[in-house]
């Protein structure tokens, strides 16, 4: 064994907050897998590949971190279940797990960089660190239990737990069950102190549900799970009465009664969101056609596959629908260009989306899987984009959970991230152009007075549309197609509604025909206005969502209903022409009012508001979530109304007065402080500092709030202090005006598909999300290709599920 001068450094273990990246490297996918390993860094714990891209060299060099421990894994071979036998079904409470050790062989070398010694001998304190960045929760598996954690909560079982008489309970009680000779899957009685083992199959060593037996004759409903207790009060703890996972706030108070200090408690046993964890990141989706036949699998650069993270589908068929156009291939993946080494790789968008187009496009990672025991069909490993859905989620309310999410809404979040990320990108780097320009064009809105026939135009930027698709549903049949997705209350198969179907143009002609408005004027007094939206410009990229939703007992519901796509689409009839000749405009200093006269405190966006009841969403509870999100788009309002349908006042109408209830708010939040590590948080986000403040101030500070905030106020100037001031020009709006632009957009007008987002599944937050994209195909042309998660195959199905796509993106000719 060598040594070298660094081994004296002041090293500490990784604690349970810190983040280890063990898996894969923080600049590419090269991983622990790979042949040369990852150098997991002992100073900091990031994560470098050691092959030829030396990336954990680099970070030694340039943050002056000599040592670092080589990891290397390589796989086991798993033995087979008997006669074929399928998986067992997933329950909640009764999931085997297998340990890292069970899995993989792994072999470790600590090394010094800077004295180039190889083997250091694994003792004292290099021991102790290196023991604790092999035991430590990978930073994927530590996000994603943050995220399910944030799914728990307390309740009344746990909130008003009384506890029996205090007693010490000795130490050697807490090695076995009470009741057999047991010693893993260990869960003590909070209120009793009662020791007892878990379900049958639990945690991998089982369990004889001595603890079931005990809350049975006992009814007490509390226990927690003395292998998972941590130093920082995190464990696992479950309501028997509740049959779930819960939070105890008061955890710490009620072990240390039964004489359990936890300040020096090792987690020894996985917890049961790690478990359900694995569950999730190793499910199988069934890859055949509608004839039953196994799909071809496709290998090489651009058709590279991204793992599932748990409910993650919907994440990774938009990313693989983006990174097929040049605009974000040519703007992410640049080979020849190196990226910086030094910081925290990890928490930065513009490294892991380059990283993520690396891993897409260089053909790196394409390959069969090495580790795959089917010998008949072997598909890839898949990329695990952990880094960046940390980045996309962090600070969000739902992309930050381990939920299924509607892929368009994160389609919207993910465009405007990237757009805030450029800032900070062009102080890196040269030559950068926003991608997401690609996506943008303009709306022209015209109002038009039925009395006095005056008009005025209002232009909007934009980056999609979301157009309607009406439901009609076909007379029932006697010999209507059944399924089993569907039961009724007797366990009877309902029959499959069908609906009538609809063409995309139908949609798009319906999106731009005008309707009648109730406005007054304040030209005449006319109370009825015309009102049609059409394209000014449009972009080189058009993004459709087409909406299937339905209100069913006050749920969306979304219904199959079949909308024919033509491969290429023409625009043209829905461009604007501009102002007519002999139009007379509306004076630009008296806006619309609202009905009886009175100057509107908020006019809410009629777009959006339109969009929201024909949902089914009543005028108020629209209004009112328009003004709570900024009034600009109605997938996050349709977010805020979810949220808020239990508030007392929801379908109050919105009353501001006459704008002094919004000034004193507004004068409020002004009074508030930006903290300045939330600032620098946001900073990491994208936004620069001025924008972060003023998002604070005008949420109170709360950091998720003003997340929300910035994302639906994208023309803030920003809180620049009491002694300077913002740069000139720099508030004009890009988006809502009231001038006509003269700027016409003359290239020709058509468009083609080039790839769908599909859903299976009634609610958009269930389900599973797949993409197909066209592509070239080597050595059979252009081709449709599907994206099911880690599983990539040519595409047959492609035509049937253009009838079903939820997300249409279309290029221009």
């Amino acid at each position: 064994m060598a040594t070298c001068k660094h081994v004296s450094a002041d090293l500490t273990p990784p604690r349970p907050t810190d983040s280890v990246y063990r898996t894969d490297c923080t600049l590419c996918f090269d991983s622990i897998d790979d042949a040369a390993g990852l150098d997991v860094c002992l100073h900091c714990f990031n994560g470098g590949c050691a092959g030829e891209r030396i990336h954990g060299r680099l970070h030694a060099q340039h943050a002056r971190h000599p040592l670092a421990v080589n990891i290397k894994r390589t796989r086991k071979r798993k033995q087979h279940r008997p006669d074929g036998a399928p998986p067992e079904k997933m329950s909640k409470l009764a999931i085997k797990a297998e340990t890292e050790e069970e899995r993989y062989d792994i072999q470790t070398d600590v090394h010094c960089f800077e004295c180039g010694v190889d083997r250091i001998e694994k003792t004292g304190r290099i021991g102790a660190v290196t023991e604790g960045v092999l035991k430590a929760n990978t930073f994927a598996k530590q996000e994603e239990v943050k995220a399910w954690e944030q799914e728990m909560t307390a309740c009344e079982h746990t909130l008003c737990l009384e506890q029996a008489p205090s007693r010490q309970i000795a130490s050697g009680d807490l090695g076995h069950c009470n009741d057999c000779e047991l010693k893993e899957n260990l869960w003590l009685c909070l209120t009793c102190g009662n020791l007892a083992c878990g379900r049958s199959q639990w945690g991998g060593g089982g369990g004889n549900d001595h603890g079931i037996a005990h809350k049975n004759s006992s009814k007490h409903p509390v226990a927690v799970k003395l292998g998972s207790l941590t130093a920082d009060g995190s464990a696992d703890i479950y309501c028997y009465d509740c049959d779930d996972e819960r939070v105890d706030p008061e955890l710490v108070a009620h072990l240390k009664h039964w004489g359990i200090d936890i300040a020096d408690r090792v987690k020894t046993e996985k917890s049961m969101i790690e478990m359900q964890i694995e569950q999730n990141m190793t499910w199988e989706f069934s890859m055949v056609d509608e004839k039953g036949k196994e799909m071809e699998p496709m290998f090489g650069a651009g058709f590279t596959g991204l793992k599932n993270l748990g409910n993650s589908c919907y994440l990774a068929s938009v990313l693989q629908s983006l990174f097929a156009m040049p605009e974000f291939a040519e703007r992410y993946y640049r080979p020849d260009e190196a990226v910086s080494a030094v910081g925290k790789p990890a928490e930065d968008v513009e490294i892991q989306l380059r990283k993520l187009a690396d891993g897409l496009l260089s053909g790196r990672y394409g390959k069969p899987s090495t580790t795959s025991e089917d010998a008949e069909q072997t598909w890839q490993d898949g990329l695990a984009p952990a880094m960046l859905k940390h980045l996309i989620g962090r600070g969000h309310a739902e992309f930050s959970t381990m939920r299924q999410q509607d892929s368009f809404e994160l389609l919207l979040h993910l465009l405007k991230l990237i757009t805030r990320s450029q800032q900070g990108a062009r102080g890196q780097y040269s030559n950068l152009s926003d991608p997401v320009d690609a996506f943008r064009f303009v709306m022209e809105q015209r109002l038009q007075c039925l009395s006095c026939k005056k008009v005025r135009y209002r232009q909007d930027e934009m980056e999609n549309i979301s157009v309607a698709v009406p439901i009609k549903r076909l007379p029932p049949q006697t010999d209507t197609t059944m399924t089993n997705a569907a039961d009724d209350k007797n366990g009877k198969e309902k029959k499959k509604d069908e609906f009538e179907p609809v063409t995309l143009k139908q949609c798009l002609d319906d999106f731009t025909a005008p309707e009648v408005v109730e406005l007054n004027c304040s030209a005449c007094g006319g109370k009825s206005f015309t009102k049609q939206s059409l394209f000014k410009t449009l972009p080189t990229i058009l993004a459709i969502n087409a909406r299937r939703f339905e209100i069913v007992g006050w749920v969306p519901t979304k219904q199959d209903v079949p909308v024919i796509v033509d491969e290429e689409l023409d625009m043209e009839a829905y461009k604007s022409k501009g102002k007519h000749e002999g139009e007379e405009a509306l004076p630009e200093d008296e806006g619309s009012t609202a009905a009886g006269g009175t100057k509107a405190a908020f006019a809410p966006n009629e777009a959006a508001l339109e969009m929201l009841m024909s949902m089914g969403f009543p005028r108020p509870r629209c209004e009112r979530a328009l003004h709570a999100t900024g009034n600009a788009d109605a997938e996050v309002a349709m977010g805020w109304l979810f949220e808020h349908m239990e508030d007392a006042d929801i379908d109050e109408p919105l009353d501001l007065g006459d704008g002094a209830a919004a000034g004193g708010a507004a004068a409020a939040s002004t009074m508030a402080t930006a903290d300045p590590e939330s600032i620098e948080n946001l900073g990491n986000m994208g936004f620069s500092a001025p924008q972060a403040r003023q998002a604070l101030k005008e949420t109170g500070g709360d950091m998720e709030r003003a997340v929300d905030w910035l994302f639906s106020h994208p023309d803030a100037v920003g809180d620049f202090g009491e002694d300077a001031q913002p740069p000139a020009a720099v508030n004009e709006p890009a988006a809502a005006s009231t001038h006509i632009t003269t700027a016409r957009d003359d290239r020709p007008a058509k468009f083609s598909l080039r790839s769908i987002v599909c859903h299976k599944g009634s609610s958009i937050h269930a389900g599973h999300y797949v993409a197909f994209v066209k592509k070239e195909i080597p050595g059979k042309g252009e081709g449709w290709v599907l994206f099911n998660d880690e599983k990539v195959a040519l595409g047959a199905d492609a035509e049937e599920m253009k009838k079903f796509a939820y997300v249409y993106f279309f290029r221009r000719l």
